[in-house]
C-alpha cells in the first residue's frame, strides 16, 4: 500500500513561484507512474503533469511554466510551478498508479494524497 504526502502549497502572487513535494511511503516508490492532477472549487480534478520511464508530459495550460521530477532515492515527486497565474489556484494532488495508460485521468490512478492548496493573487 503506497502512501502519499503533498507539501510546499501557499499563497504566492501573481508571476510568483512554488515548489510542491509528494513524499511517498510504501515498497519501491520508483516503479510507480506519478501524477500531479488540480482542483479548484466547484470544478473537476483535472490533469497537470505526469512522469514515467518513458518521460513526462504536461497539460497546456501548464507547459513551459510547469516542471515534474522525481527523486527515487528520496521517495519524493515534485513539481516547480513558476510565473503563476490566478487561475492556478486550486488544491494540488499527487497521485501514482502501475498501470500503464494515457496517464492523463484521474480515474488511471490508483494512490492518490490529500492535497496541498495553493492560492495566487492577483
Amino acid at each position: 500500500q503506497l502512501q502519499l504526502v503533498e507539501s510546499g502549497g501557499g499563497l504566492v502572487q501573481a508571476g510568483g513561484s512554488l515548489r510542491l513535494a509528494c513524499a511517498a511511503s510504501g515498497p519501491i516508490f520508483s516503479s510507480y507512474i506519478m501524477g500531479w492532477f488540480r482542483q479548484a472549487p466547484g470544478k473537476e480534478r483535472e490533469f497537470v503533469a505526469a512522469i514515467r520511464w518513458s518521460g513526462v508530459w504536461y497539460a497546456d495550460s501548464v507547459k513551459g511554466r510547469f516542471t515534474i521530477s522525481r527523486d527515487n532515492d528520496k521517495n519524493t515527486l515534485y513539481l516547480q510551478m513558476n510565473s503563476l497565474k490566478p487561475e492556478d489556484t486550486a488544491v494540488y494532488l499527487c497521485a501514482a498508479t502501475k498501470a500503464c495508460s494515457s496517464n492523463s485521468s484521474p480515474r488511471d490512478y490508483d494512490y492518490w494524497g490529500q492535497g496541498t492548496q495553493v492560492a495566487v493573487s492577483s
